[in-house]
């Protein structure tokens, strides 16, 4: 069973996030108790933060709110970014950085660092897909440096790169201790890391092509997920601290403010996709799956709507992170790009294979497959590869709506996405408002370079072409 393990962190870690210089100079800059493996089971704990998110699914449109709807679509102003850094990334850094917390009995010292780099490089994904140019090489040095610059998007890349090929090198037989993800399990440690450069190569497909195939590649090479089995899957517990974002919201405090969108709905109804009865419930007043359109600011009642299902907002629900499925869409589209061998006929084989993986993942069983398979709208078409591919990885993606809308920048799709009040999908989110005063040299910097000084919301990403 997993158990919250409280560790004393630093309140201000390499990035402005602290009011008080003084607090900087009281508060330790390394845990004086903790170990290597319990400072990475710690920075584990955070990683439903990356998904369990209202903001993400709006970003993604899997949701509509049903109250507040003006004022919470999309971010109007500064996403902060300090809680990463503030909480795994410097919890990581700390293990890669002090030999002294490395116990041998805790597991092979290398198989230690080799996860804590996995994690560092699946943080660090994350943060630039959705702010851009991000502090990378000056970031996490606490009093050392205040003012870390901001990497482009482009070297941080390149270096989490080469980050997964350290961690995949060093891996050594022997499981390591307090793991909350894997139990142990190095071999599912390192396959998780050959994942991650997988998708992280996909997404450079439309800025890089050439390089995204080199990477993929070399990901494919060194061993990715085989199975559900292997799923990057944060296992909630019926337990007030390790409980599920969304039953705090759903039960606890009794909001039905989050509805199925009608673009998901529209999507998966008229098919008899197995997983809407997972996603969501019928509507109260009509007994059936209704959508309500996003954005959508006067026809809200709760009862016309599909809410959410009751497995997704149960206490101890999981939170997908890196799936089996993703890995499967994604050769679906190497293939069908001519990445890896097969062609079109491997590309289908792929494909299937990721519908069904995502069907047996979100209901235990592999009921109404191949019904799903046959209806026209989904049976594999090369015509329409990229836009089948690319929509049923937005229906796998359900509630990982930070990862969807990744997606859907870099392939379009799927391309029905909603404007509503002529508000389009943002590009990215902005900087947190502090780094304009506190970090204002290299802040500037950025912004200048990569938006022409203005940091707003439709501001493209390197990747985003």
């Amino acid at each position: 069973m997993k158990k919250k393990i409280y560790i004393a962190l630093l309140s201000c870690l390499g990035l402005w996030s602290c009011e008080d210089f003084e607090e900087l100079n009281v508060n330790p800059n390394v845990p004086s108790e903790a170990t290597g493996t319990q400072l990475i089971a710690n920075a584990a704990l955070a990683l439903p933060d990356l998904s369990s998110s209202p903001t993400g699914e709006f970003m993604a449109q899997y949701l509509a709110e049903t109250q507040y709807v003006t004022a919470s679509l999309y971010p109007a102003g500064g996403t902060s970014f300090y809680w990463l850094y503030q909480g795994p990334l410097m919890n990581l850094e700390t293990v890669l950085n002090t030999p002294e917390i490395i116990k041998e009995g805790e597991g092979p010292v290398a198989n230690q660092l080799a996860v804590a780099k996995i994690l560092k490089a699946y943080y660090f994904w994350h943060t630039t897909d959705r702010w851009g140019d991000v502090p990378y090489s000056e970031a996490l040095q606490g009093k050392l440096n205040f003012t870390p610059k901001y990497d482009t998007q482009e070297s941080i890349y390149n270096n989490l790169f080469a980050l997964l090929d350290e961690a995949n090198q060093q891996i050594v037989p022997g499981k390591i201790s307090n793991d909350i993800i894997y139990g142990g399990n190095i071999g599912q440690w390192q396959k998780l890391g050959n994942t991650i450069r997988l998708l992280m190569a996909l997404r450079l497909s439309e800025v890089d092509p050439a390089k995204a195939s080199v990477e993929f590649n070399k990901a494919l090479e060194a061993g990715i997920m085989t199975s559900n089995a292997d799923n990057l899957v944060f296992k909630h517990l019926k337990d007030a601290n390790n409980q599920n974002y969304w039953y705090s919201q759903r039960v606890i405090q009794n909001r039905e403010w989050w509805a199925l969108t009608e673009t998901l709905v529209n999507e998966m109804k008229p098919t008899d996709d197995p997983r809407l009865k997972v996603y969501g419930q019928p509507a109260k007043k009509s007994e059936q799956y209704v959508g309500l359109n996003f954005g959508e600011t006067k026809n809200m009642n709760t009862d016309d709507y599909s809410l959410l299902g009751p497995a997704i907002y149960a206490q101890d629900a999981p939170v997908y992170l890196v799936t089996y499925a993703q890995a499967l869409f994604a050769q679906a589209e190497a293939a069908h790009r001519g990445w890896i061998p097969g062609g079109e006929e491997a590309a289908a084989q792929f494909y299937n294979e990721a519908i069904k993986q995502s069907i047996l993942q979100w209901t235990g069983s592999d009921e109404g497959v191949e019904e799903l398979l046959a209806q026209p709208e989904v049976a594999f078409d090369p015509a329409n590869a990229m836009e089948q591919i690319a929509t049923q990885r937005w229906i796998h993606l359900f509630m990982h709506g930070y990862e969807a809308w990744a997606e859907y920048r870099r392939t379009g799709y799927p391309n029905n996405l909603v404007a509503p009040g002529g508000a389009a999908v943002p590009n990215r989110q902005m900087y947190p408002d502090l780094e304009a005063q506190n970090n204002a040299a290299h802040y500037n910097e950025a912004v200048q370079r990569q938006f022409g000084g203005t940091d707003g919301l439709y501001g493209q990403l390197w990747w985003d072409k």
